[in-house]
């Protein structure tokens, strides 16, 4: 009799286990590249604002707003890779920003104190992104339709209850965080509060299991369904995280200005997503990078220094930032085409 003879099955085995660290080598290399093309555009700029303004740029109370002013719109970019991550979008960021601001101020809050405030902030935060997730994961709407919804209706809200006019900060503890002698080793509490965001979020994104999933649903929705995940609660998680994130940064603002306003958070949607995209976060998901996302908003703020320092004008360095999120856009695509 012949025996059929099976193939031997520990060479089998071995081909995924050969293949797959490979695979995330290659991961590992593309990202360090993405880092290390990042730090050069940033060491780039640092070049450049010292040949063109050498006493002022390189100064260290520059370079200590530079930070400060990262701070804020950094805080709403960590929210934001999460959401862009998961394949969502989120354009109301800067009118939560401004509603959280506005409401944190009011005359009735500022009565209870510093823990009033920050309390205040941190809650509108959550509750808009609370209703941001119950529309989007919960109700059918598109994160595009919804997030717009949610844009109008803070700005409104945001306007009505300041009346178009400022709301003056008259607490000493909060407005003493933004004076020098606050700075710990000549470092701005508000990049104290920033750096402890960013290690948080990254830590949840590449150490936890809430952020495996997050990458999952941004993959295939679909997929990580049929694996067992809930994508309706954890879309609707990371759209709680994303008005975290805006109630902490509308607190920090309200810190830096000393004030509370209802055009606070302008544009921030738009420089949250561009850090975001340029740091190598997907714009349709499946991958983020807390890391990028923190060096994109340094870029960008580094940008805006140079150019306010030069007196060119704010049109300018909007035509600049949409001409780098199309540039950035362009070559994730052609990266996404090639691999």
């Amino acid at each position: 009799m012949t025996q059929h003879m099976s193939p031997p099955r520990d060479s089998a085995d071995k081909i995924p286990s050969t293949r797959e660290p490979w695979a995330w080598r290659g991961m590992l290399a593309r990202a360090d590249v993405r880092t290390l093309s990042l730090l050069g555009v940033l060491a780039a700029l640092v070049v450049i604002g010292g040949i063109t303004k050498p006493d002022e740029f390189l100064d260290t109370r520059n370079l200590q707003l530079v930070l400060t002013q990262a701070s804020v719109i950094g805080v709403v970019t960590v929210g934001m890779t999460f959401v862009i991550t998961s394949g969502g979008i989120d354009l109301s960021v800067g009118a939560i920003v401004a509603l959280a601001s506005v409401w944190a101020t009011t005359v009735a809050t500022q009565d209870y104190g510093f823990g009033g405030v920050l309390f205040t902030a941190v809650l509108v935060g959550v509750g808009c992104g609370l209703v941001n997730g119950l529309l989007i994961a919960y109700g059918g709407m598109v994160p595009f339709i919804a997030t717009l919804a949610m844009l109008a209706s803070a700005r409104g809200l945001a306007l009505q209850i300041t009346d178009g006019k400022t709301q003056i900060v008259t607490i000493p503890s909060i407005l003493d965080l933004g004076e020098r002698d606050a700075y710990v080793l000549g470092v701005p509490p508000l990049v104290m509060v920033f750096a402890v965001v960013t290690v948080i979020g990254w830590l949840i994104l590449n150490r936890t299991t809430f952020g495996r999933r997050t990458v999952a649903v941004g993959g295939n929705a679909e997929a990580a369904r049929l694996a067992g995940i809930d994508v309706r609660r954890q879309r609707l998680y990371l759209y709680l995280l994303s008005g975290l994130c805006c109630g902490i940064a509308a607190f920090l603002l309200i810190i830096l200005s000393g004030s509370g306003q209802n055009t606070n958070g302008n544009l921030y949607e738009l420089d949250a997503i561009a850090a975001a995209i340029i740091g190598g976060t997907l714009l349709s998901g499946g991958r983020g990078t807390i890391t990028g996302s923190v060096l994109g908003v340094l870029i960008f703020t580094t940008i805006t220094n140079i150019f306010a320092l030069n007196n060119l004008q704010s049109d300018v360095q909007q035509i600049a930032k949409g001409a780098i999120i199309v540039a950035a856009v362009l070559v994730q695509r052609r990266t996404a085409s090639t691999t």
